[in-house]
């Protein structure tokens, strides 16, 4: 790929906001979404910004609303049904055994995980540390510049400030909430190992969903213009 090989330019910082930003929980959430809102067509999108300057922070209010429409989202539960048929399938957590009882305990620990660490990353954490919990777009420049970007944002977010700082929601939430999920996990997995598995699952998935939202608006205005072509 020609854009991947040429020569990385230094790593940017989060697109930042110039000035003092206003807070507004109707204009926050609107400029949360980008016209491309929906990932592959179907993978809710709610927390990315597009054309990132003068975008006012979320407020607590905002950023709770904002998190229960991405975890509640229609298209979850059955992503999430296809998760637990991988268990299922897998065997995991032998001591949930097979069968519909079996499947519907997979589906409701995954579904348990995925919210809460969607709800300690996005919400809770960002509230609390005042961080920003969307997806900055960088938009532009080559494929190696872009994807260093998108690993950079699992350490580096903005602040509600519009500074770039630490990403303590995104980092600590997760522990937080890996640690959390072992109250609910089988008897036999509640230990340390299983939640550094669920914490370093939900960093990969967070990395794998910045990296759809960073280049998906791209494919999707190929794939148009390859239809008004024909």
């Amino acid at each position: 790929m020609a854009a991947a090989a040429q020569q990385a330019p230094p790593l940017p910082d989060a697109p930042s906001s110039s000035g003092a930003p206003k807070t507004a929980d109707q204009s926050s959430a609107h400029a949360a979404t980008p016209v491309n809102d929906r990932i592959l067509w179907t993978l809710p999108n709610y927390l990315t910004v597009e054309n990132a300057d003068h975008v006012p922070p979320l407020t607590v209010k905002a950023k709770f609303k904002i998190t229960a429409k991405d975890c509640f989202d229609p298209v979850e539960f059955p992503f999430t049904a296809i998760l637990a048929g991988i268990g299922q399938a897998q065997n995991s957590e032998p001591s949930y055994h097979q069968g519909l009882k079996g499947y519907g305990r997979r589906f409701a620990m995954s579904f348990a995980d995925n919210t809460l660490g969607n709800f300690t990353t996005e919400a809770i954490f960002p509230s609390m540390l005042r961080q920003d919990p969307r997806y900055f777009r960088l938009g532009k420049g080559g494929f190696v510049r872009r994807t260093g970007y998108v690993l950079s944002r699992l350490l580096i977010t903005r602040g509600d400030s519009g500074q770039s700082e630490f990403n303590y929601s995104e980092i600590g939430g997760n522990a937080v909430a890996s640690e959390m999920s072992l109250a609910y996990h089988p008897a036999g997995e509640r230990h340390i190992s299983n939640a550094l598995g669920v914490w370093s699952t939900q960093l990969v998935w967070d990395g794998f969903a910045n990296e759809l939202k960073e280049f998906w608006p791209d494919m999707h205005d190929k794939m148009n213009r390859k239809k008004k072509t024909r």
